[in-house]
Parts: structure tokens; sequence; C-alpha cells
């Protein structure tokens, strides 16, 4: 980025109409005045800019009249921002993309909130930006948790890890979303953090399997510490670099995604504890679980290196072998300790 642009605030764009999105424009918003937002649903669109708030997601959350821009064509918003922030599901980051002029996002930050992975190439969504869409890698930034958007609507107090190659690059996306409601930590493990922030819902819908089948806090503590075991092993198998998992990029967001009770990932593997088929499950949720596409990359990676992961299998099992929830989350609590 040149000096003049880093002397002025930022030009914000965020990509995304869900409840994540939502929260990344009440920051922005919140910060620097006004957010160009892109959405796909052309009729929330049109309900924001007549009464201020999304009717989808995230409701109690209302805009300043005249600080919000809303876009339904995705060029004409990035068009706008220095800084653009995808905060859409993994499933649709390809699709979203593919409908962008090319060269539209050069000589832009280009930050994802997406906990999860583009299906069809099996690569997270930094990789993908980088080896598919040719951005930079300096100029890629990734946020992760501990974050839930129901959180940010209420300012309670709340913090986001910023990642890129560059910490000065991390600072500046960084300084559109802290205030008084938000804390930022930067880091410079771009992959490593995206890599927890996708393994992460896995766990919790094993968290949530557990917790529909009527185990107790007891055991979650037991199944969690499994879990961060497990996700350093992945990690170390997989991330250039030492990883510190007790940092809040790796345990805090783990624990918030298993525990909360925003959790969608966690109410996913709730219902298929309380024996709903995964085919109705994910039909009765409004919101997408990014872990249910995560499972696929993640079991083939532990495949390929030879990493002991008996959650990430038992989950693989229940969702994509169509084993009993029952009897396989019984059978991965003898292997815990």
């Amino acid at each position: 980025m040149d000096d003049q642009m880093q002397s002025t605030q930022p030009s914000v764009a965020v990509i995304g109409g869900g409840s994540f999105g939502t929260a990344v424009v009440k920051m922005v918003t919140d910060n620097l005045g006004s957010c160009h937002w892109w959405m796909h649903n052309e009729e929330s669109a049109l309900h924001i800019k007549r009464y201020h708030h999304n009717p989808r997601y995230l409701s109690s959350v209302g805009f300043q009249p005249g600080s919000i821009h809303i876009y339904t064509d995705v060029n004409a918003a990035v068009a706008q921002a220095d800084i653009v922030i995808f905060a859409v599901p993994s499933a649709f980051v390809k699709e979203v993309l593919e409908g962008m002029a090319e060269g539209s996002l050069a000589g832009k930050l280009v930050c994802s909130t997406i906990k999860g992975i583009i299906p069809d190439e099996n690569m997270i969504v930094g990789e993908y930006l980088r080896e598919v869409v040719g951005v930079p890698e300096e100029n890629i930034v990734v946020i992760t948790g501990p974050c839930h958007a129901e959180e940010i609507a209420l300012e309670r107090l709340s913090f986001l890890t910023v990642a890129a190659k560059e910490k000065a690059v991390a600072e500046r996306v960084a300084g559109v979303l802290k205030n008084h409601y938000m804390r930022c930590t930067l880091s410079t493990d771009i992959y490593g953090t995206e890599y927890a922030a996708v393994m992460k819902n896995i766990y919790a819908i094993a968290a949530g399997m557990y917790h529909g089948l009527g185990y107790g806090d007891n055991f979650q503590a037991v199944l969690i510490s499994n879990a961060a075991r497990e996700m350093r092993r992945f990690m170390k198998s997989t991330c250039e670099g030492p990883i510190n998992i007790k940092k809040s990029a790796y345990l805090g967001d783990l624990l918030v995604t298993c525990y909360s009770q925003f959790s969608r990932n966690r109410m996913l593997g709730n219902m298929l504890g309380k024996g709903y088929t995964v085919k109705s499950a994910k039909a009765e949720m409004t919101m997408v679980a990014e872990g249910y596409y995560a499972v696929p990359l993640v079991a083939k990676i532990r495949k390929k290196h030879e990493v002991k992961m008996p959650i990430v299998k038992a989950v693989n099992e229940v969702l994509y072998e169509g084993k009993s929830a029952k009897k396989v989350m019984a059978k991965l609590a003898l292997k815990l300790n």
C-alpha cells in the first residue's frame, strides 16, 4: 500500500450479509462512520436501505442513516474500498470471487473472516486467495476469534485475532475493527490461525453431539483438552514455525465454539446427538455450520501426514459414513484421557 493511502482513513467494503458480516459492518461504521456493504439478497438490501437494520441477521443492530452504502453488485462495492473483508459462507466464496471483474482486488488488502474451506478445491480461504485468485501474500489478512457475532451486537467486550504477513498490515486492518467493545491481537501466522479456526468447528460438532447424548460438563472438559492436543499435533504437522496452542486464536476460539450457545457447529452436533439425521439437522438450521464442510479436508490431511486425530475421525464417520452418533461417540469416549 502506498504512503498516501496509509496516511488517510481507509475505505472498507464488507462482502456478505450474514451474522458476522453484519457484525463487521457494525464495527466498521462505529469506528469510521461509513462502510460499503455487498449482500446477495436483494430484499434484505432494500430493507436495510429503508429501515437501517438487517432483517435476517442481528436485526437488533441499527445503523445510522447514511453510514452504510448497500450494493448487490459486488464489483461496485469492491471498487470503493482499500480494504475488502469477506464474510460469506465458505461454500459460496468461489461463486462470489468468480463474479468479480479481473483485477478488481489488485492493490487492496483482502481479508477473510471465513472459518471454513473452499469445498471443490479443499483449500483454506487464504491459500485459495493466494494460489487461485492471485492475491499477493502480503495483502492477505485472516480475521479469527474467539468471537461470536451475537456478542458483538450486544457490545460485550470481545477479542479478534488479525493475522497478516507484515505487522503493519495487520495493524491497519485492526484499526478499522477495534473500539471500546472490541480488542484486536496481532499475528503473523496467516495459515495457522485459519486452520485453527477451521478445526475448532469440527470439535464443536463433537462437543454438541456429546451434549445431545447427555454427557455432562465433566466429560466436555476432557473432550476439549483432548481436542486441543489433537489440534496441536495437526498444526505441528502442517504449519511452518512454532505454534503456541495456548493463544486466543487457537485455544480461546476452540473453547468459545465448543461451549457457546451461539455456536452453530455445536448446534448441529447437538441435533445429531439427539437423533437427527445429518440431512434433517442441516435442513433445520438457518445458518451454515462450517465444520460440516471442513471435515473431509482435515480428514484427508490427517491421513496424508499420519496424524493421530480420533475426534476428527469420529466426526467424519458420523457425518460422511452414516454411522450412529451414539455408538461412534461412545467408542471415542473410551479413548479420551
